[in-house]
């Protein structure tokens, strides 16, 4: 039986899977707010729960291309995930105590504040052949543990990703690339989203149909934005502005029904 949301989730599925098919990463941030205001889910808790579901399974499905392409750091993920994990049950459990309205705003505050920094954010050097091994345990671990709990935490209290988050800090902890960064962040974020969306469901807090409507869009998008993207790699910089652009939009727009509210 097709429901009347089914559309509208579709949708705005698509449109995240195109976004992150085109711009590389990041489209799931704009999963809640298309949730709440879009596909007009009433309890922002339920957004936050059903939205991680399909970050998880995203991010999932595009962690084997980096892999068969050799950018995926498995040690130094599996580190930062398993830390990241802890945060992100920590930051789902807080989240789920503070009040629905409360926690948009506080949404919408971070989308601003993660948009300027994209916009600020340019490709970095670093070394390709970093290994967590003996020889680099000793300084890789604790950065690694530190840069995890802290992601993980805001991750799982705001129901995102945080691929925008974990790039920067799985090349602030270990000095690897960008591309090596965008590559590793993809295990982490798998296993972020796969923690808070297990903390929300267990609190009832998943709408597993809208989850599934949801995921199909964005596949489909995906695919789009993957087509396009490959013909505009080098506008990418362009497209990281644009997009960057649209979150800081998004995130006014959040605030200003926040205040109103």
């Amino acid at each position: 039986m097709i429901h009347g949301t089914d559309g509208l989730a579709i949708g705005f599925g698509s449109v995240v899977g195109f976004i992150l098919g085109l711009v590389g990463g990041g489209g799931s941030i704009l999963a809640v707010p298309f949730l709440v205001y879009g596909v007009g889910v009433a309890s922002p808790h339920v957004a936050i729960g059903t939205g991680t579901v399909a970050v998880a399974v995203s991010a999932f499905a595009n962690l084997f291309p980096h892999w068969r392409a050799g950018r995926v750091k498995w040690r130094c993920g599996a580190v930062f995930a398993a830390a990241g994990v802890l945060g992100a049950l920590a930051g789902s459990e807080l989240a789920k105590a503070v009040d629905g309205e409360r926690l948009l705003m506080l949404f919408g505050a971070l989308m601003v504040a993660v948009g300027f920094v994209m916009l600020r954010r340019r490709g970095a050097a670093g070394d390709p052949d970093i290994r967590l091994q003996a020889s680099t345990a000793w300084r890789l671990l604790p950065r690694l543990i530190a840069a995890g709990f802290g992601v993980g935490a805001l991750s799982g209290f705001f129901g995102i990703g945080g691929g925008f988050l974990i790039v920067p800090g799985l090349m602030l902890a270990t000095g690897m690339p960008l591309p090596f960064a965008i590559g590793t962040s993809l295990v982490a974020v798998s296993a972020f989203g796969a923690a808070t969306a297990s903390s929300y469901a267990a609190s009832g807090l998943v709408d597993w149909r809208l989850a599934l409507v949801f995921i199909l869009g964005g596949l489909a998008g995906g695919l789009g934005g993957a087509a396009i993207g490959g013909k505009l790699a080098n506008r990418k910089a362009l497209l990281g502005r644009i997009f960057a652009g649209v979150v800081i939009t998004v995130g006014l727009y959040v605030l200003l029904r926040g205040f109103l509210a």
